[in-house]
């Protein structure tokens, strides 16, 4: 039995994998760096570029485990959202958390039907 995949779901995933990566980079050297000149804090990116394989071939491991790690951004960006004072930190990183919560829903959504039809041949095995 084929498991029908929501590619639109699989696509919004790449584009706001993607989106996130590219405002981490942006956000840390030249939108609002810490720093002026930019800072280190754009290797924040670098986990985001682990899973990007995974989730361009449609392994749906790799996007359980980057659903997971794109929590790390959703925690960030409402911590920064929350306490940054300059107005276009806070609204970046609202747009982090915008996109990283975007990319957790989608993930979940897309894997869900592979493992409840995983858990109905488990089930039907025994």
């Amino acid at each position: 039995m084929e498991i029908e995949l929501n590619r639109n779901l699989r696509l919004a995933c790449v584009i706001t994998l993607l989106a996130l990566t590219l405002l981490c980079v942006l956000w840390e050297t030249v939108l609002a760096p810490v720093r002026p000149g930019g800072s280190w804090l754009f290797l924040k990116a670098l986990p985001l570029a682990f899973p990007l394989r995974g989730i361009l071939r449609g392994n749906l491991y790799t996007y359980q485990w980057a659903s997971m790690l794109s929590l790390l951004y959703v925690m960030e960006g409402a911590v920064r959202v929350m306490s940054d004072t300059r107005p276009l930190s806070a609204m970046l990183a609202g747009v982090e958390l915008a996109l990283s919560l975007l990319f957790f829903a989608c993930a979940i959504l897309y894997v869900r039907p592979a493992k409840q039809a995983a858990r109905r041949r488990r089930s039907s095995a025994t």
